[in-house]
């Protein structure tokens, strides 16, 4: 009897963990629905196939370490081997998670300071809100930013209000979610003038297959699919086209997991323009990743580039 209770309780606590995963995902037919992405990050599985891992012309050194008081330091230093441009920043991170308050403050090596200061479900459940400041004392530019996002099952709200300008520009996006179909729409107002930007997007998510198309303005069209082929395998698809060309731009991304500390990144356009990327962990936190862009259509000509980035975690 003791035996079928063990085995019982063995099945709840696998079939909890069965339904944690469905969750993650939201599939069809499943009861709960994890909140949408947000407007912005709508299509990132296949975005990041194409971006993850490549960074053609430019040598790159990333080093974070945390203090025992739980303060973030982050160093990046980075050189354009077309210009010869080397650029740097230090960035700090603190948290106070009883307040549910994170500051980070960031300055670069061409002398500019941004200040973030966000508050996450204290006043509500689901709801952030942010201030960001920017400073640069060489010129007296300062600009400001007032953030807010409230996300709950089946819907990602965002508005910030931008004071860059002479006039402040209001951004808001809306994400809505039902099942495993997802549609968006973002927006831009200049408060001064007139409608900035106006952007929609519809999509469908499941478990491992993922589709979405955009429209910005009413003349940038684009679509992206993506799936999870195994365990080792991802593949993308995208495509783009402006109103008033017969131009179709695309591209087809893959990325392969050789193992658990390495993978390989390949793409390429419809310009003929080959992208391979080769990521490794050395050792917990220590990361390689290689890159190189090789021109298809002039092979023979040079103009390819090579990138390099190494990052360290202690």
């Amino acid at each position: 009897m003791l035996q079928e209770e063990k085995t019982e309780t063995g099945v709840q606590a696998e079939n909890k963990d069965v339904c944690a995963a469905c969750e993650h995902h939201a599939p069809e037919g499943h009861g709960t629905m994890v909140v949408p992405p947000a407007y912005s990050d709508l299509g990132k599985d296949a975005k990041d196939i194409f971006t993850k891992g490549y960074g053609y012309g430019v040598m790159k050194l990333d080093i974070k370490t945390k203090s025992h008081n739980g303060v973030e330091f982050i160093t990046s230093g980075s050189n354009n081997t077309d210009t010869g441009k080397s650029g740097a920043h230090l960035e700090t991170k603190y948290k106070v998670n009883n307040l549910g308050l994170s500051f980070n403050q960031k300055w670069t090596s061409d002398n500019t300071l941004t200040v973030d200061v966000t508050m996450e479900d204290q006043l509500a459940t689901g709801l952030k809100l942010g201030l960001d400041a920017l400073f640069v004392p060489s010129t007296g530019k300062r600009n400001g930013k007032v953030k807010s996002a409230y996300k709950r099952n089946h819907m990602n709200l965002g508005c910030n209000l931008d004071f860059d300008k002479a006039a402040p520009t209001v951004h808001a996006a809306a994400v809505l979610a039902f099942s495993s179909l997802i549609g968006g729409c973002q927006m831009a107002y200049e408060t001064k003038s007139k409608m900035a930007k106006y952007n929609w997007a519809l999509g469908y998510q499941g478990s491992d297959f993922h589709v979405h198309a955009h429209v910005n303005d009413g003349s940038e069209f684009g679509a992206s699919i993506y799936q999870k082929v195994n365990r080792n395998l991802e593949a993308a698809v995208n495509l783009a086209w402006t109103a008033g060309s017969n131009n179709t731009r695309f591209g087809i991304g893959t990325k392969y997991h050789l193992h658990k500390d390495s993978s390989l990144s390949a793409k390429v356009n419809n310009s003929g323009v080959v992208g391979l990327g080769y990521t490794r962990t050395l050792r917990p936190g220590v990361n390689l990743s290689l890159s190189a862009m090789i021109d298809g259509k002039n092979v023979s000509s040079g103009g390819h580039k090579v990138g390099m980035s190494f990052e360290v975690e202690a």
